[in-house]
């Protein structure tokens, strides 16, 4: 919540009373119940400012500041209003003492809501402007709809502070949209490139250019500077215990093509080839593990690990016996810790991640990451992978051959 300043607030008041200010003299009469309409008003948020709504109670319509004396029952009652069950879902609010003018005001600041349509004893409240009331079924399709867009998943929810300066145009048209689409299509296509964009949903929409999750993810340009979890750290350590010693380190950063491109080349590097010119009578090469395996485990790390609310990197560390792959995020939807692993049991943290890393070319088909790593392994005389999932992450292991 944001700590207004005196300035700031007085300011606000100076403004008058707008679909984002109200003044209540105090809580006598009937102010009550139209503070509560205004919080399941300003919560409705209609007008899409994304800004806070203050409720001054202790200044009059004329801009004046009464002299109330703002008790802590006064603040407790207008604290209740949010759990009181008249207004759901529950607004989020606070309910603070201030001094303007040597004189008390209380003050509620209630934040827009992330599940519109917000009711109070069942109507929708609003404000737009100097209009105040019940939503019109157009208003309430309005909040249906910035609900709905809230419900997207993480990795389609817009970023705002980006823009296209934020994505690699170039990288888009050459690469992106030539796998996504056969050129007799590209071909027929009159789409701008912002309706191209918005279309693979890179940004929110035409009109509004901003980088989705998937866009910074998948063609931004610096997609740690929003997303600062989205790394893998690689680890090559000379022994089997997490403190011997490092002999090669690196995290590996960018888009998700090139971060992958990266990540592979450093796996192939560290899986040296094993020759064999004794027991044959020609040599014979061995891969340390086999690398499909290796590919499917870590871009399946990269694809369902959670970039939400957290700066945790995918960490890949190489021991001497053994190979572990941690990402953050654990068990998704259908897919529990119980069943994690199951054949043709799967969900998805990032669908449009998924789809885009399968356009991409490094995913084939759905669902068949986890099988092609125990077949991989199996085929060439490994250990079963070893799989430990919970709520917050999930590693897997693989073991060295014989470990």
């Amino acid at each position: 919540m944001p700590n207004f300043t005196e300035k700031e607030l007085l300011q606000f008041i100076a403004t008058g009373e707008s679909d984002l200010i109200e003044f209540k003299e105090s809580l006598s009469g009937d102010a009550a119940t139209k503070i509560r309409e205004s919080i399941c008003a300003f919560a409705n948020d209609l007008p899409k400012h994304d800004k806070p709504g203050l409720v001054f109670v202790g200044v009059k319509d004329d801009k004046t500041i009464s002299n109330i004396t703002v008790t802590d029952r006064l603040l407790r009652q207008l604290a209740d209003m949010k759990t009181d069950g008249n207004i759901v879902p529950p607004p989020s609010l606070t309910v603070v003492k201030r001094r303007l003018q040597g004189k008390e005001i209380a003050l509620v600041t209630v934040q827009p809501s992330n599940s519109p349509p917000v009711r109070y004893k069942g109507a929708i409240h609003v404000r737009i402007g100097p209009r105040r009331g019940i939503a019109t079924s157009q208003d309430e399709r309005i909040l249906n709809e910035k609900r709905q867009y809230r419900d997207f998943p993480f990795d389609h929810q817009p970023i705002p502070t980006t823009g296209l300066s934020d994505l690699n145009l170039t990288q888009f048209v050459n690469e992106y949209l030539t796998a996504a689409f056969s050129d007799e299509v590209l071909a027929a296509n009159d789409r701008s490139l912002d309706e191209q964009l918005a279309a693979t949903k890179m940004i929110a929409a035409a009109d509004q250019p901003v980088a989705t999750v998937l866009g910074i993810l998948t063609i931004g340009k610096n997609p740690q500077d929003f997303l600062p979890g989205a790394y893998v750290q690689f680890l090559r350590i000379n022994g089997n215990e997490h403190a011997d010693e490092i002999i090669d380190s690196q995290e590996i950063r960018g888009a998700i093509p090139e971060l992958l491109r990266q990540l592979e080349e450093k796996l192939a590097a560290h899986n040296r080839v094993a020759v064999d010119i004794t027991t044959s009578y020609t040599e014979q090469r061995t891969e340390l593990y086999p690398l499909e395996a290796l590919h499917q485990i870590t871009r399946n790390a990269v694809m369902h690990r959670t970039y939400e609310a957290t700066n945790a990197p995918v960490h890949v560390y190489w021991f001497n016996d053994r190979i572990e792959v941690t990402s953050p995020g654990g068990a998704y939807g259908v897919v529990t810790i119980e069943t994690f692993g199951e054949p043709g049991l799967v969900d998805y943290r990032n669908p449009n991640l998924a789809d885009a890393m399968k356009t991409l070319g490094f995913v084939q088909r759905f669902g068949v990451g986890i099988p092609i790593v125990k077949n991989q392994l199996a085929k060439a005389g490994y250990p079963e992978p070893e799989f430990d999932i919970s709520n917050n992450f999930a590693r897997v292991t693989i073991k060295a051959r014989g470990a």
